[in-house]
This record gives C-alpha cells, structure tokens and sequence, in this order.
C-alpha cells in the first residue's frame, strides 16, 4: 500500500492531487484545515484485487518445506536408505493440496471488499460535508434554499438540480419562486384531452389510490358534455368483495351499461359490443405483481386494443418508494400519462411529485376529494406545485440537518475517488 500526503489552497486541488498521483482507486485517510488550505492523506492499494499482501507473505512459508528435498536431490552418489525404499514395496503418501502461490481466500477477499466500501461511503459523506460547508459559507441563501427544497419532500437529485439553475446573485425569496417555476417545467402534463376526444381508456394502479371513484368522476364529466348514451364501463375486478358493485351502482346513477370482463377474450366480446360508444372507461383490480392474478389482469387489459390509453392511478398519500415501485411495477401495461389522487388528504406533495417527474409521465388529472364530479380537474403544473408550496406553509416539515447535508453532493459528484 502506498500512503501519501497532499496540501493545496483548497479541497477540489487537493482531490484532483490525489487523483493524478494515486489514480481514482485512491481511498482518504484523513483531512485536515491548515494555515494555507488544506492537507489529505491518502493511500493506493498497489496490489491487485486477486492478490493481497497477506497472500505474497503467505506463498515464501509454503515453499520452505520443499528446499532441503531440492538440496539432497543435488548430490551424486546414491541413497542407501533411497535404494532400501526401492526394493521393498512402494508405499504413497497422501498430503494435503497446497494453496497455489498467490491466491487470496474468498473469506479474505469479501473482507477486503467490505472494508473499502466502508472506506468509500465515509469518504462519500465526508466530502458531502465539506460541500456543504463551503456551500455555506460561499452562498448561505443557497444554502437556505436548498433546504426549503427538501422541505417540500422532493428528492435530492431534483433539489440539486433545481438550485444549480437559479440565480446565485438573487435574493431568498426570488431564488424561492425560480426554483417553483423551474419545478414547474419538470411536470409534464398530458396533451390529449380525453373528455372531448373519447377512447377507450383503462386505470390501473395499486389498491385503494381510487380508481374506481375517479371513473365515475370521468364518466359523470363526460356524460354531462356528450350525453350518458356515449359512454360504458367495464370491470376486470373479480377479486374484491363489492368492487363489481361499486361500479354497477355508479353506471345505475349515470345511467350508462357496465359489463364485466375476466379473462381476454370475455373482454375483446365486450369492447365489440360497446364499439358504438366514444369513451369506454375500464376499471381494473389493483394487487401486487407477485400474483398470478396480476398477470391475468395485464392479460386481459391488452386485449382491449392497440388504441388503449392507460392511466396510471397514484395516490399523492403514499410515501415516495411505494411510488416508485408501482410505477416499476405497472410499467407492464405501458401507462400513456397518470393521475394523482388524494389531495385532499396529502400533508405533503414533494414524493408525489418526484415519482411524476422521475417516471417521465405526464400528468393526465387530479383529483382531491370523494365528490362526484366535482373533485377532478385536468391536470395544471403550476396548480399542483402552488398546491405543494401551500402545504408546506401549513404544515411545515422538519429535514434532519445531517440528512440535508448528506444529501448535497455539489462538488463532490465530480469526486470518483
């Protein structure tokens, strides 16, 4: 292992010192301020990984025991206790496999490769905190803002993003409102305008984000402009106690025909027999994706149609990996847009948000109560996110100063020590 010592004016030198010395396999071993900047130590395994310095010491002592073999092997005249050995029966000694020269075991290696990844994710949080300290002391409205950021509940990559593009010189309360605009630029909002255009369009989701009710919200919505003899829903929910009622009982209000689909070719006959209707709403089961009804379920959606429009259905309650996995997991059905539910009810809209934008699926409408139709309205970027900063000045969110700080990678993403 080489270890060595650096001093520059500032961390950045130092680690772009370290990285032209030592090479980017380089770990840090300590830092340090001192009168004129700052000082690292660091070290470079020069060993490779198959290999370890244990494993070259290792090698020399398994070898001694075969020297004094080579030795009496040297000599020229004959070994009467050899010829004695000759004559008489051969007798085979059974020893043990040597460990080749060189080779490091398993149990060695996997140690090894804990240790510098502890390594790495202290340097990782060590360099984090530099960042945001220098971040502090070089732009503390920057700071500031970053913060109010993650109050929001947004991710960090998106904070980041977004402080990277406001203006330094400009006050807290301007850097506040470019930072929403921009935020509002992220959102993507769904160009088709369903309740004029139709179609055949299905929601999908997890349990309990109100499909159901948001169908009858579009379909009441659409009824009201078109008339209840353009419209019909389908079921594919045969799991639930009283999901297939739910649904008739709303088809009875709005007066418009309900049928129910179970498998795919149950559900080619029914989009046949409602081929003269402009907008065919399906409802379908939420459930995870490690059923087999799961896969049924997708089944049956596909033989809707290649002119299918799937709306994925995401509750703004849920917390932001839940989020994630149900768009990981209902990618299956290849969703055009989705729409947030449970507005009403979300203390918080930044995990909401953030799954939206990361999904890269544009937001087809919101919907923030039981009310039917009242409580759906088409989607609005600038809407949601004024909704979002509104409830940050309600509900004011606590973020961990160390969770905060960590999150900041600033200069050290440029860091692939």
């Amino acid at each position: 292992m080489k270890i060595k010592r650096f001093v520059a004016p500032d961390m950045r030198q130092a680690l772009r010192m370290v990285r032209e010395t030592l090479g980017e396999d380089a770990v840090i071993l300590s830092n340090k301020s001192i009168e004129n900047g700052v000082e690292l130590t660091a070290a470079v395994d020069l060993v490779p990984e198959e290999a370890s310095p244990s494993a070259s010491r290792q090698a020399p002592l398994r070898a001694r025991p075969q020297r004094p073999a080579a030795r009496a092997g040297a000599h020229t005249g004959p070994n009467p206790a050899q010829s004695n050995r000759a004559s008489g029966p051969r007798r085979t000694e059974t020893r043990p496999a040597a460990q080749p020269a060189g080779e490091v075991p398993p149990e060695a290696l996997t140690s090894m490769r804990e240790e510098m990844h502890n390594l790495r994710r202290w340097l990782q949080a060590e360099l984090s905190s530099m960042s945001w300290y220098d971040l502090g002391q070089r732009s503390p409205h920057i700071r500031e803002l970053f913060q109010h950021l993650m109050q929001l509940g947004l991710s960090a990559d998106i904070v980041e993003r977004l402080v990277e593009c406001v203006d330094r010189d400009a006050e807290l309360a301007q850097a506040w409102r470019q930072a929403l605009n921009l935020l509002t630029g992220e959102i993507g909002v769904f160009e088709q305008d369903l309740l004029e255009q139709g179609g055949v369009v299905a929601l999908v989701g997890p349990t309990g984000v109100g499909k159901t009710t948001t169908i009858a919200k579009i379909a009441a919505r659409f009824a009201l402009r078109h008339g209840h003899r353009n419209i019909a829903l389908i079921s594919t929910d045969n799991f639930r106690i009283g999901a297939r009622d739910q649904l008739h009982t709303y088809g009875r209000i709005l007066n418009v025909p309900v049928r129910s689909a179970d498998d795919p070719e149950v559900m080619r006959e029914a989009i046949a027999s409602l081929s003269d209707r402009r907008l065919i709403l399906i409802d379908t089961a939420g459930m995870g994706g490690d059923t087999e009804r799961f896969q049924q379920q997708v089944e049956t959606l596909r033989a809707a149609g290649d002119d299918i429009t799937t709306l994925l259905t995401l509750s703004a309650t849920t917390e932001g990996t839940a989020l994630e996995k149900a768009i990981d997991l209902f990618s299956v059905t290849t969703p055009s847009a989705c729409l947030l539910t449970k507005l009403d009810e979300a203390a918080s809209l930044g995990a909401a948000i953030s799954a939206v934008i990361h999904s890269g699926l544009p937001l087809a409408f919101l919907a923030d109560g039981q009310r039917v139709p009242e409580d759906l309205t088409p989607a609005r970027a600038h809407t949601l996110v004024e909704r979002a900063a509104d409830l940050l000045d309600s509900y004011p969110a606590e973020c961990d100063s160390a969770y905060v700080a960590l999150s900041y990678r600033g200069n050290s993403r440029n860091a692939s020590i």
